[in-house]
């Protein structure tokens, strides 16, 4: 680990804008916490204000910093771009009065849960299903009873793309690498199947990149930096490698995308100028690439209808991106698309499983599910894997992502 790096954790002076405040509190009119939370201070004095103190001592650091979903709508409701979330999110890592427990480190570790729950699939997933597990959850780990846990996949979507897809890949000229995430690779791999279907439609080839691992997103939100540093500087390697031959590096979850491109620079300190400009969400790449009359989109099926109701994710909204998800989806034939208002599910990552958090979390999200509801779409659709998770469980609702839709829709 390099001295700047390192200089991370043990640093009196903030690398992150809280200079630039004006105080004038319009992050927290738009924090979903602070809609329902009286104990939690607002973003405007858990970050900028408290910071001023933090750096003065580090004990001034609150607990109630864990009430902070890393949401980031305080970010883009600021008008002057001061890093509010970043500067909470690094406060958490930097000066955490606990140790990770048991709960924390389950959570965090999606790559080694993953590949032990794939082995022993539907057995794993019907003991997570049992009520006496959902109240030794409850009671011994923290796992809110009520939170239905994701289920996992009898095959991963990497031994998928292994058996049904890599061999033909090398036929098409044009080439893209996919950065799936856990996810896809063991919960749903849907998104996953679908990219591949759809891309190699549009006559692109999909590279894998070599050896993945978790974006580091779930140990930064359990308070495991260094564990978070060394899944990035990982990633950042093999991102690297992948890049030199196949330079297009795509993705389907937005918070694996966000993470890497500005979490790994803004939260971790990692340098990733060389890589952050490479990796884009796919639905932003395929519409950029018809809009500039470099794509056409293949036939869609005569038939197809769908009344799609999207949720543009937190993370999404940070990105500045659900304009070509929505768009996306706007220039499929058949498709009716309702707006929904841009509201946070509350579920934020492993967040809303937590005991402490699951009530407070479906109170977050409870506009939105009550948006959804009044819409009476056929689908909704969104680019988070979790906000999927929170909205399904809530609503009953059918949850897809954009690119699911575009592979449903595109004519065999």
């Amino acid at each position: 680990m390099s001295k700047a790096t390192h200089n991370f954790f043990i640093s009196s002076i903030s690398d992150n804008n809280f200079e630039q405040c004006l105080k004038c509190s319009i992050c927290t009119v738009y924090c979903p916490v602070s809609a329902v939370e009286p104990l939690f201070p607002g973003p405007k004095q858990a970050g900028p204000d408290g910071e001023r103190y933090r750096l003065k001592n580090p004990r001034f650091t609150d607990d109630s910093l864990k009430l902070c979903l890393n949401c980031k709508r305080c970010e883009v409701a600021c008008p002057h771009d001061v890093r509010i979330g970043d500067i909470i999110q690094r406060a958490r890592l930097q000066n955490s009065k606990h140790k990770p427990g048991i709960r924390a480190r389950l959570l965090a570790s999606t790559d080694l849960v993953g590949k032990i729950a794939t082995r022993l699939t539907p057995a794993f997933n019907t003991i997570l299903s049992l009520k006496t597990t959902k109240e030794y959850k409850h009671r011994m780990l923290g796992i809110d009873r009520h939170f239905a846990f994701p289920t996992y996949a009898r095959v991963t979507f990497e031994k998928w793309f292994e058996k049904n897809a890599a061999k033909k890949q090398s036929g098409f000229s044009q080439q893209v690498a996919y950065f799936h995430g856990c996810h896809v690779n063991y919960n749903d791999t849907a998104p996953g199947i679908a990219f591949v279907n759809v891309m190699n439609k549009l006559g692109f080839g999909v590279t894998l990149i070599n050896d993945e691992k978790c974006c580091g997103n779930p140990f930064m939100a359990n308070g495991m930096p260094q564990k978070a540093l060394k899944l990035a500087f990982h990633n950042l390697n093999q991102l690297r490698l992948t890049s030199q031959q196949v330079p297009i590096v795509l993705t389907t979850s937005s918070t694996c995308t966000f993470t890497i491109r500005d979490e790994y620079n803004f939260v971790l300190g990692l340098d990733n100028h060389d890589v952050r400009d490479k990796i884009s969400l796919a639905t932003r790449f395929i519409y950029k690439k018809i809009e500039d009359g470099e794509l056409i989109l293949p036939p869609v099926k005569p038939d197809f209808k769908l009344r799609i109701a999207y949720h543009s994710a937190c993370h999404m909204e940070k990105l500045g991106w659900s304009f070509y998800s929505s768009s996306l989806l706007r220039m499929i034939p058949g498709v009716q698309l309702i707006m929904l208002d841009s509201l946070c599910c509350g579920m934020a990552g492993t967040y809303g499983f937590k005991t402490e958090n699951y009530r407070r979390s479906l109170k977050i999200g409870e506009p939105l599910f009550q948006a959804i509801r009044e819409a009476e779409a056929d689908v909704v659709v969104t680019d988070c894997e979790m906000c999927k998770q929170q909205i399904e469980a809530a609503t009953g609702a059918r949850v897809l992502h954009p690119i699911e839709v575009l592979a449903m829709a595109l004519d065999d």
